[in-house]
């Protein structure tokens, strides 16, 4: 693997077409990054630091062997190249199919990978992968086959195995071999003391080295899960059972200060129970028509007025006002009516 330096304005150089071979090259940080951002190799050093084993936890059933998946290493390199600011960018610069059998294709790829850092430098590493398949699905393992290799070389991902190597259809690696066996039981003679407490302290990932949220244990489950009684005194339905969940508390330890927040959720909850009754007293009370009806009451109203000898409009409101508490626009239908036939009443007497 050979390191070669280019200006930043440089291509890099074409892929040659022996597909054996590794070229690797490195394009500096555009001008104007600050200094102090972590360029390529210390990122790659970090991501090397934080990377966890992966193990041959997955088996081709039908060839019977042992192998590690591309998807192990892909989850054992996304959380460390997410902190430290690192992606990949891939790219397929050659690509070569042909027949195998009747139905199977032989494919030989070869890709490019831009490794990038936080400063926008990047590493280039180029390559090869090949496969075979019976469908159409060869390529898709080629490219498989590199990313896989690539993030292994490069990052020296760690391995739990005495070979980097996967088994394959040729060379299986059967767990129940005999040979395997009687070795295994040898090595195992062999290891002292040290090295079996250095196996002990080493991490180990089986199939996946970041479980997603479906993989993770219930909060329910988890050891020493603490009871939220402000939870529970929120949900109670009922003044008894908010003094089972305070006594709970209580019988728990709870100091002073939490216990306060409880009493202010059951003052919260008695207010909440009280406003429906004060809705549906206020309900009973009649309330003024918006409609027609109400604004030809008061159209009344104002004629009662002038024919019983009150002119002023404002007079006429607070004649009203004083007697019902309220504007005569805000006041009622009934209260409307009232007023006009004492007005008219008064009219019809000064009249006589």
């Amino acid at each position: 693997m050979t390191v070669t330096p280019l200006h930043p304005n440089q291509v890099a150089a074409p892929v040659a077409d022996d597909t054996s071979r590794i070229e690797t090259a490195y394009i500096p940080a555009p001008f104007g990054t600050p200094a102090d951002a972590p360029r390529i190799f210390q990122v790659i050093h970090g991501v090397m630091s934080d990377v966890m084993p992966v193990a041959k936890g997955q088996r081709n059933q039908q060839q019977n062997y042992a192998f590690r998946g591309v998807d192990d290493a892909m989850s054992a390199m996304a959380g460390p190249m997410r902190n430290h600011g690192c992606f990949i960018a891939p790219e397929v610069v050659e690509h070569r199919q042909r027949p195998r059998g009747e139905k199977g294709t032989h494919t030989v790829i070869r890709m490019l990978y831009r490794i990038y850092g936080p400063a926008g430098d990047c590493l280039l590493v180029t390559v090869p992968g090949e496969a075979m398949d019976m469908a159409d699905k060869s390529t898709n393992k080629a490219m498989s086959a590199a990313l896989k290799y690539m993030l292994f070389q490069v990052f020296m991902i760690p391995i739990d195995a005495r070979s980097i190597d996967d088994g394959d259809r040729d060379t299986p690696i059967m767990d129940n071999a005999p040979q395997q066996r009687q070795q295994g039981g040898q090595r195992h003679q062999r290891r002292g003391g040290q090295q079996r407490q250095q196996r002990e302290q080493q991490p180990r990932r089986s199939n996946r080295a970041e479980p997603g949220p479906w993989e993770q244990p219930p909060a329910q489950q988890q050891a020493g899960a603490r009871r939220d009684y402000l939870a529970e005194a929120r949900k109670a339905p009922t003044p008894e059972a908010f003094a089972k969940v305070r006594a709970a508390a209580v019988e728990a330890g709870a100091p002073d200060h939490y216990l306060a927040e409880l009493d202010q959720v059951a003052e919260r909850k008695r207010k909440a129970a009280k406003q429906p009754q004060q809705a549906q007293g206020g309900q009973q009370r009649e309330t003024p028509q918006q409609g027609e009806e109400h604004v030809i009451a008061v159209a009344e109203l104002f004629d009662a007025a002038r024919s019983a000898g009150v002119t002023d409009r404002a007079e006429v409101e607070q004649l009203f006002s004083s007697r019902y508490s309220v504007k005569p626009t805000e006041a009622t239908v009934a209260q409307l009516r009232e007023m006009r036939d004492d007005l008219l009443d008064a009219a019809k007497g000064a009249s006589a």
